[in-house]
């Protein structure tokens, strides 16, 4: 179910979930999921709850008169049916809205239009206008369809396809490994806890003596995980059905894989995406440890960025290409720039060659796009054809049998996509795929 959903959308879920067991419920009732949607929202939304005084602590306050508590909530709290039909709804609001993906406003207007909770009754506490809301939301999230200022399309919605999980023999295994001990638990969903239990059982010495400098190993983490075993089901066959937050760790281990510049995911990418996300179970015994997580993440960062692939390099200058035109996207465009930029690849040999400089490139790429004010507050994203282009050149990495992408897997995956703003840059300075292609002795 939450495929499509964006980052920010599964945030507000798994807060429900969090606010759900913090409040001893037995399941995730929709009162819990407004309460996320107000800890949660920023900008119009959040002005929208600032004009009725609504702030997550009046709003819980209300909240507990129509919720009931239980003596111990169970420790992996399911979706109600009712949380489950908001759920349904809301990927019916985006389809009719025109987005490919459910935005944060999309499950907003959701659960303040449910009837079949308290919602309505707890809204009109603070006089809330639901009517006047519907309105806002409905605009902005068309006004979102309409923004999509870069030809190419922002879309900050990272998606999987998990079946390519298994063909790296490391990450396999680790995988192998936390589904044993689901099925051990009795459990049916897959979670960071299952997952990060695994890695600290590999063989990944390196990996594991940094986490072990750090305070973290097996045994203190189970000692941690002792006793909140509670999900009972039958698991079978092998496709693995994640948590939210788990299926968000393994996207990001995807994506961060991509563009660290590895054609497979290492067990390193998990941890890196589970100190990046900041969400999960594993993450929250992990701070309960006292581990200094931004120390743990810069040490497995470290060995990986001083091997520097190119792939890592040049993502690295295409953001900091973005940056430079106040651009917080990141598209094809700008991976061109960021081989041009690094200089050293066959991918910028085949360029230059061909007289494309950074200079004449950057020119055409300004023309195209313009300048922007975007990048000072908004993290970097990637347009929906920079993340094809990127996942075909993981592709070609992994078909020539190469444990990284290089810059000519990625300059090839531009050429591929003749629709491309790479393309139309290139084409501008008078350079075809053929030619380039040539250059590059395919």
């Amino acid at each position: 179910m939450f495929e499509r959903f964006t980052e920010k959308a599964i945030n507000a879920v798994s807060e429900a979930q969090r606010i759900a067991k913090e409040m001893k419920g037995s399941e995730v009732l929709p009162e819990h999921l407004l309460l996320a949607i107000v800890s949660e929202a920023k900008g119009v939304s959040l002005k929208l709850f600032r004009m009725y005084n609504i702030t997550p602590e009046a709003l819980k306050d209300v909240v507990s008169k129509y919720v009931v508590s239980t003596a111990k909530g169970p420790e992996n709290i399911p979706f109600s049916h009712s949380v489950k039909d908001i759920l349904k709804h809301t990927l019916d609001l985006a389809s009719k809205s025109g987005n490919l993906n459910i935005l944060f406003e999309h499950l907003f207007l959701s659960v303040i239009t449910d009837k079949n909770s308290n919602i309505q009754s707890i809204l009109g506490s603070f006089k809330f206008d639901i009517n006047n809301a519907r309105e806002i939301l409905n605009k902005l999230v068309q006004r979102k369809v309409k923004r999509l200022a870069h030809p190419e399309g922002e879309d900050d919605e990272i998606r999987a396809d998990f079946e390519s999980l298994y063909e790296g023999e490391e990450l396999s295994g680790v995988l192998e490994r936390a589904v044993s001990k689901l099925s051990a638990a009795g459990y049916e969903i897959l979670g960071t806890e299952q997952i990060l239990s695994s890695i600290l059982e590999s063989d990944n010495s390196a990996l594991l003596d940094t986490i072990h400098n750090n305070g973290l190993n097996a045994e203190n983490f189970t000692s941690a995980l002792v006793g909140i075993d509670s999900r009972q089901s039958e698991y079978e066959g092998r496709k693995i059905i994640f948590t939210p937050n788990a299926f968000l760790i393994m996207n990001l281990a995807m994506q961060t894989a991509k563009e660290l510049g590895s054609s497979v995911i290492t067990p390193e990418h998990i941890v890196l995406s589970i100190l990046k996300a900041k969400r999960g179970l594993a993450y929250d015994i992990i701070d309960s440890l006292g581990v200094n997580k931004d120390k743990l993440y810069d040490e497995i960062m470290k060995p990986i960025e001083k091997q520097m692939p190119e792939t890592l390099m040049i993502m690295k200058l295409a953001k900091e290409e973005a940056r430079r035109i106040g651009r917080n996207v990141v598209g094809t465009e700008m991976f061109l720039l960021g081989i041009l930029a690094e200089g050293t690849s066959d991918a910028f040999v085949a360029l230059t060659d061909l007289e494309v400089t950074l200079k004449d490139a950057r020119q055409e790429v300004e023309a195209l796009i313009g300048y922007g004010n975007e990048y000072f507050d908004k993290e970097i994203v990637f347009t929906a054809r920079a993340k094809k282009v990127l996942e075909n050149a993981w592709l070609r990495a992994k078909k020539a049998d190469r444990q990284r992408i290089v810059a000519s897997d990625l300059l090839l995956a531009i050429t591929d996509d003749t629709n491309s703003l790479a393309m139309k840059v290139l084409d501008n300075l008078g350079v075809d795929a053929i030619e380039i292609r040539h250059g590059l002795n395919v």
